[in-house]
């Protein structure tokens, strides 16, 4: 059970609306009598190659961790480009004495159709441990994990490329209130995931001020996390919806994440208050 990393599954709820509105299945096309994928386009200004955002994570009245999203390179999966994403959860000094973390997220993000092809997943918490590793087939809808296959939604998700994929839509033209709905796969079931957004909210933390979209998700039994109360998230009101704090309550407390530090960020943050 992650402690640190709680804030990341939180974002991945906040995916504004079902792929099922896009495109229902991976069709073919035939080029010179061979029959190819024929994936979904979503183009996208959010995020690209060089990204990175640091947060502190907090707990009580001091800083329990940090936490580290990164696009440090593209990759080849299937002759098709795709993002290689990083997330990194780890304890400060002082709190390794009472809790050690060291986590690691990956996921390979399909750059044109923005779905994932392969997730990595190591965990290490105080004395848990666990590795975690699933293939995507967007063509027979299936994901490989291990040496067994599960039937999956089209375009599924892993809990990090939910995230970036969350990103790329737009929240200003949802209703105060209004739920949407994302697919998510996680060891051998697909959880479909719900968010709420709540509205709009001008926020300060150490990389500065900025007006912000603010949504909840709706957190269900199962899936990857679980935590007790509200998750509130904060994303930049603007075409790169970055993180910019997320709050929460979970079994040893409230734990809030704020971002220190962010690079790579073509065009900036235009939603900072300058």
């Amino acid at each position: 059970m992650a402690v640190l990393a709680f804030w990341l599954p939180a974002f991945v709820w906040g995916q504004a609306q079902s792929d099922s509105t896009l495109v229902s299945r991976a069709d073919t096309v035939r080029v010179d009598s061979v029959r190819v994928p024929a994936f979904r386009q979503i183009p996208q200004t959010a995020f690209d190659v060089g990204e990175r955002l640091v947060f502190d994570v907090d707990y009580a009245f001091f800083t329990a961790g940090e936490a580290v999203m990164s696009i440090p390179a593209m990759d080849t999966i299937m002759g098709r480009p795709a993002f290689h994403i990083v997330f990194t959860v780890n304890s400060t000094p002082t709190f390794s004495v009472i809790y050690k973390v060291d986590d690691r997220y990956e996921t390979f993000l399909d750059k044109d159709g923005l779905f994932s092809w392969k997730f990595v997943q190591r965990i290490r918490e105080g004395s848990y441990s666990r590795d975690f590793a699933a293939e995507f087939d967007p063509v027979a809808n299936l994901a490989r994990v291990e040496d067994k296959q599960y039937p999956i939604p089209p375009y599924v998700h892993d809990i990090v490329s939910a995230f970036y994929f969350a990103r790329t839509l737009e929240y200003n033209g949802m209703r105060v209130g209004q739920k949407t709905i994302v697919e998510n796969f996680y060891k051998d079931t697909t959880y479909p995931l719900a968010i709420k957004f709540l509205g709009h909210q001008r926020v300060s933390v150490d990389a500065g001020e900025f007006d912000c979209l603010v949504v909840e998700p709706l957190i269900k039994e199962g899936g990857l996390f679980k935590s007790e109360g509200r998750v509130i998230i904060w994303l930049s009101n603007d075409k790169r919806k970055v993180p910019i704090k997320v709050s929460t309550k979970v079994i040893i407390g409230s734990i809030d994440a704020e971002l220190r530090e962010y690079s790579g960020i073509r065009g900036g943050i235009p939603a900072r208050v300058e």
